[in-house]
């Protein structure tokens, strides 16, 4: 029972921005006690790397950075979800719903206040203190973990995309050491275009000790050992949070130099440059791979938008310039106090009066804007969407998957066993391991095919109807009004918007 002296709050209405201390170290140690209130932090400069010195710091983000992280960190659903896209709204809320049902925001006054700094942290809220049962704190805290290190390496420190690292990791000729459930390996990897390293990761949530740090350091020296003399970095993130403290992490790393690192399968582009790291939006002018990889890092949003009902769909006017949107800090750029957005939806919407729809969406080009498709994610109060190039290169890759999962033996429908034909759960488990290995090894092999087919389709879907992408007889509605209730934020390529009433009240 929640305690009669916690406050029946409504839900918290606030600026969508809050600080998390961080703690950089070379190597796992005890729990810091209360020093991230206590201890003197330093600025953070956006670096889009580790500071120049280990400690204390308190960086500023959005909460959209983290639901961003959120959608994206984990295991590529592409496998599953071949024949069931419907499914990607419920992934989608099982990916941020614990996010939603235990954090909250809190004002902190600390000791040594950074320039600068919002004065707001994230903690849990009384439903999680008082209400939640151990196993469903379990399940939380790995949802935390994971995106939280998922924001911290991506926004903060500007890693490229990250993968699950059970798909074989980042060096072709090692992949095979990679594939037991049973090992004891980190979470991720991923390249640093800057460091042009490769980095093996480990996520760690909840109310994180030394035990759990001291494991995941032992997890990243196995997956480190396995690499051996390639050049690489290991990273270990602990998203660590109590009731009545702040969410805080602590970021243990190690550099382990050798010989220079190989190019990842499917990282290298036509002129044998590496592209991928950083944001690959970026790159999607110049590299047909940083295109497959931007696909393929969106496709479960891509299977919620083909997949929603049209009542739910709407399209969203933005500018045109993607350099508008070229990372600057984190990985999204807010819209509310962008001037560009402001001026080009303001001319938008004086003109609207005297068109009709149809008309006016051909007429917002010559504008400068573009408009996105967008739709709710039922259950969340969370809005995804993309761009006409994108969405259209997400179908290409989609049909691509769909034939190699109907001709691969091991794969097709009529190939799998049922479930309840005796295995053991491990068996289960490796079983499905096997099958996504087997689908990334062909995704692997048909990548010079797709090459040219995806960007085709990225180029025509510049100039294509979304009635045409979505194959539905009508264009969702132009919304020029907009959502007063909404915060948005936007990519080169994608569109995610949050509720002003999304994170719970915290404790008083």
């Amino acid at each position: 029972m929640i305690p009669a002296d916690v406050p029946d709050e409504p839900p918290l209405t606030y600026a969508d921005s809050f600080d998390v201390p961080v703690l950089f170290r070379n190597g796992p140690a005890d729990k810091p006690r209360r020093k991230w209130r206590t201890a003197k932090h330093h600025p953070w400069t956006g670096s889009d790397g580790f500071p120049a010195a280990d400690g204390w710091y308190a960086p500023t983000t959005t909460w959209r950075e983290i639901i961003k992280a959120a959608t994206e960190v984990g295991r590529d659903v592409t496998p599953h979800l071949q024949n069931q896209p419907r499914y990607a709204h419920g992934e989608l809320v099982a990916r941020v719903s614990p996010l939603y049902a235990y954090l909250g925001a809190h004002p902190v006054k600390p000791r040594h206040p950074v320039p600068g700094a919002k004065g707001r942290r994230l903690t849990l809220n009384p439903v999680y203190e008082y209400g939640t049962e151990r196993s469903a704190k379990n399940a939380a805290a790995y949802r935390l973990g994971m995106t939280m290190t998922e924001w911290a390496c991506r926004s903060l420190l500007g890693l490229g995309q990250t993968e699950h690292l059970e798909l074989g990791g980042p060096i072709p000729a090692l992949r095979n050491t990679f594939k037991s459930p049973k090992e004891k390996l980190p979470d991720l990897w991923g390249r640093h275009e800057t460091e042009e390293n490769y980095w093996l990761i480990e996520a760690k949530g909840g109310n994180v000790g030394v035990g759990p740090l001291r494991d995941g350091w032992a997890q990243l020296a196995a997956g480190s050992k396995i690499l051996g003399s390639y050049a690489h970095r290991t990273v270990l993130v602990g998203a660590s949070v109590r009731p009545g403290d702040d969410l805080f992490l602590t970021i243990d790393h190690d550099l382990h130099p050798g010989a220079p690192p190989l190019v990842s399968a499917g990282s290298a582009t036509d002129d044998g440059s590496t592209a991928g790291a950083g944001n690959l939006e970026d790159h999607l002018g110049d590299s047909d791979d940083a295109l497959i990889g931007a696909a393929r890092a969106q496709m479960l949003a891509y299977l919620a938008l083909r997949s929603a009902p049209a009542s739910h769909l709407r399209t969203v006017p933005v500018p045109a310039d993607r350099a508008s949107r070229h990372r600057r800090s984190g990985l999204t750029t807010p819209l509310e106090d962008d001037d560009l957005t402001l001026a080009l939806r303001a001319d938008a919407r004086g003109a609207a009066p005297r068109v009709e729809q149809h008309t006016l969406r051909a007429g917002i080009r010559s504008m400068g804007l573009d408009d996105f498709l967008t739709c709710r994610i039922l259950g969340t109060e969370v809005h995804l969407g993309m761009s006409r190039k994108l969405f259209a290169a997400c179908e290409r890759l989609y049909e691509e998957d769909l034939a190699i999962a109907r001709r691969t033996p091991g794969l097709r429908a009529e190939d799998q066993p049922a479930f309840d034909q005796g295995l053991s759960d491990d068996a289960q488990e490796e079983r499905r391991l096997d099958q996504r290995q087997i689908f990334r090894e062909q995704q692997e092999e048909a990548r010079p095919r797709m090459r040219p087919l995806l960007r085709d389709a990225y180029e025509q879907g510049a100039t294509s109807e979304w009635s045409d992408l979505l194959r539905r007889p009508q264009n969702p509605k132009l919304d020029l009004e907009g959502d007063e209730g909404l915060l948005e934020a936007a990519t080169p390529e994608t569109y995610l918007a949050v509720s002003l009433y999304d994170v719970p009240p915290a404790r008083a």
